[in-house]
This record gives C-alpha cells, structure tokens and sequence, in this order.
C-alpha cells in the first residue's frame, strides 16, 4: 500500500529519512481492525519522530501519522483517536497509562492507505463535519479541548492567555475558547498570525512578550522557554497555566518558581485527550459549527511539502494529507 514513512533519522535535516512509496499492508492483531484513510494531519509529533524522538532505529521503517479519518470495515465515516493503550490498563483516563503509546510511536502510523487501529479507538464521524476537518481533530483538537475544559477547568465568562498563535493546538485553543463563551487573548511576533487569530475569535491580540491590560485567569501554554516568563506573569493570583508542549525549547533559564508560589498559580501538565474527550469535542463541534482551520490540504503524494512548510514554520492551522 501507498505510505508515508521515517527511514532513517536527522536531528539537523529531519526531511532526508523521510520516504514516500509503498509499505507492506497493516497487521491486524485480535481485537484491533483497519480504517481506510482518507485523510490525516500533519504534527509536530512527526517531525520529531524524524529527528529520532521517540522511536529507535530497530522500529524503522515506520509509517508515520497519528491522525486520521476514513472508513471503518463496514464503510462508516469514522475517526481515529490516537492513544493506544498498553492491553492491560483498567483505568478510565488512558492519556495517564504509563505505558501507552501514539500511532506512529510503536505501531504504524496514518500516512497510509490503511491502518490498523485497537477497535476502541474509532470513534464515528459527524456526517457535518469532511473527512479533512475531522482528521485534524485526534491530536491538536483533542489536546487543545482538554487544556481548556478538563485540565484548566475554565467555563463561559473566565478569561485566557492563548500564546503562539498560529500552531494547529493554538488556533484550536482561541476557537474552542470562543466558542465555550471564554475572552480570548492571543500572542504572535507576525502580524499577519495576530491578524487572523482576531478572525478566528480572538478578542485581543499583542506582541509575544507585551504588557497585557488585564490579568488572565489562565494561559495556555505550548510554546515553552520563549514565553514561560511571560505567561506566569500574565496570571492573576490563583490562575493557571496549562502546558502541553515546549516548541522553543524545554529548558527555562527561569522557572519564575518565587511567583509561582507567592501568587498560589497552578502549573498543569496535560497530554492528548481521552476517546469519551474526543467524541465530546466532535459533538460540540457538530453542535456549534466551530471548524478546524486548514492551512492547506495537500494530496498524500506531496506530504514532503506540507513537511517542510512545518519545518519552516510556515503555517496557521493544520496541514492536511488526503487520499
């Protein structure tokens, strides 16, 4: 089958390991099944596994991809939720399973014709929402849902610190912001980002960095080192700041620990989502009209382009491979 894979690895040109051809169909142990994909988003998740982030060389070739919508076995349009559980975990929060894992990581990823899935993991798709839109909701979406609402605790009328905006979790964070009834602050250093984050919903936008006229009951923070400082001392005291990325870098040359603990800010860690999580958002998405922005969909065969437009950093939204 057609698929989209890491060969080898490159912390400094990460796009040289990268293949487009013909991989082995999946295997489907018991109690898994296949998704026919017709579409998939691109993450940062895949440019790392491209660097050699979370994957050994034994594991390659490895298709990567974490998200996908498509067509179950029965033809039902379905979504593809990315967490894989370890098979013995009996909790209800799988993204606290010490031992899980994201498509891509231990199992082939989405960037294929066909992937097999653990059959827990599918979720039916709205028939309002396109195969496009939907696939973009598994990892950004989904993380940027459970920042807001189950890590962050925020409801209709709470104020928040969106910083970066531009990433595909960014541009999810100030639209489901909005739409749960929140005042939407965002940062960018490009005018052009601040410009069309105002557009997307935000009520509010500045400088990376500047003063802001109000204290925020949280932030939500993915950008790491570059805007630490600057988020904590957006928050009011008692506020939050949610984290669930580090595109600058994960080492702070201060971790403003003294404001931490003299305001009482909290400091939450979150990761992905759950599968009940992912099929509340697709739910309020259906419900609200609220859409992912797509930066650009590009036809599967031309994934190598849609990578080096992240790798750049060249994007507002999330990029989108279809088949």
């Amino acid at each position: 089958m057609f698929a989209v894979y890491a060969e080898s690895f490159s912390s400094d040109d990460p796009l040289t390991g990268l293949v487009v051809g013909e991989r082995p169909d999946p295997e489907v142990p018991d109690g898994w099944t296949t998704v026919n994909v017709k579409a998939a988003a691109l993450n940062h998740h895949d440019l790392w596994s491209l660097r050699g982030v979370g994957l050994r060389e034994e594991q390659l070739p490895m298709i990567l991809g974490c998200d996908a919508a498509g067509l179950d076995e029965d033809g039902n349009e379905v979504l593809v939720h990315a967490v894989v559980s370890d098979p013995g975990w009996t909790g209800d929060d799988e993204t606290l399973d010490p031992k899980r894992s994201l498509l891509s990581e231990r199992h082939q990823g989405t960037f294929a014709d066909q992937v097999a899935v653990p059959r827990a993991n599918v979720v039916p798709k709205p028939a309002s929402l396109s195969f496009e839109e939907a696939a973009c909701l598994p990892t950004a979406w989904l993380t940027a849902y459970r920042m807001l609402f189950k890590q962050g605790g925020l409801k209709a009328g709470d104020t928040v610190l969106v910083q970066g905006a531009g990433g595909g979790v960014a541009t999810a964070l100030i639209a489901l912001a909005r739409a749960g009834g929140l005042r939407v602050l965002a940062t960018s250093r490009d005018e052009g980002k601040r410009k069309r984050a105002l557009e997307l919903g935000a009520h509010d936008v500045f400088e990376s960095g500047a003063r802001l006229p109000m204290k925020v009951d949280a932030v939500m923070e993915t950008v790491g080192r570059a805007t630490w400082s600057h988020s904590i001392r957006a928050l009011r005291p008692g506020g939050t700041i949610v984290t669930s990325g580090t595109t600058s870098g994960p080492k702070l040359d201060d971790a403003e620990l003294t404001r931490i603990f003299f305001l009482q800010l909290r400091v939450i860690g979150s990761t992905m989502g759950t599968r009940s999580e992912l099929a509340s958002l697709t739910t309020m998405l259906d419900a609200t009209g609220v859409r992912p922005v797509i930066d650009r969909a590009l036809p599967m065969d031309r994934a190598r382009e849609g990578f080096a437009a992240m790798a750049a950093g060249d994007v507002f939204g999330k990029i989108v491979f279809t088949r």
